[in-house]
């Protein structure tokens, strides 16, 4: 089923905000708290550093209205960094992997695209952007 939710990046302390959130609006994380450290190690690709396997990779929270809260940690040593405006992005989760792809190129039109649609690791085709107006977008679907 399709859906849309926010996504919010955080240096360092996504796990504060979100047991903040937890204890305002209740509810359980939905799957758990996925952290860099179960990230798995492609060939090629460097270990995860020590100083961020404990870091969160995603988290999600069910708020008022059903609405869906997912966040992550953005650590420098990954080569990220979060500035107030790029902590925050709008999730699509449409049904159909040709919903996704129309969604995201239209989006992108006239804006930057951050990770060109790919297969991910963790089952799903997923994408980001910043469109013409500085909106920040992420379009993920996990049909095949």
């Amino acid at each position: 089923m399709a859906r849309t939710s926010t996504y919010l990046n955080f240096p360092g302390y996504t796990e504060a905000a979100f047991k903040f959130y937890q204890s305002i609006f209740g509810g359980e994380f939905i799957g758990g708290i996925n952290r860099f450290s179960q990230i798995p190690i492609a060939e090629g690709q460097p270990p995860i550093p020590d100083s961020i396997k404990d870091c969160i990779m995603h988290i999600e929270l069910e708020i008022t209205g059903g609405h869906i809260l997912m966040g992550s940690d953005a650590p420098a040593e990954m080569g990220l960094k979060v500035n107030v405006g790029n902590n925050m992005h709008l999730n699509l989760e449409p049904d159909t992997r040709e919903e996704t792809k129309r969604l995201f190129h239209a989006l992108a039109e006239g804006g930057t695209i951050t990770m060109d649609l790919q297969e991910m690791f963790w089952g799903a085709y997923y994408g980001s952007l910043t469109d013409q107006f500085g909106v920040n977008w992420m379009v993920n679907t996990n049909a095949k």
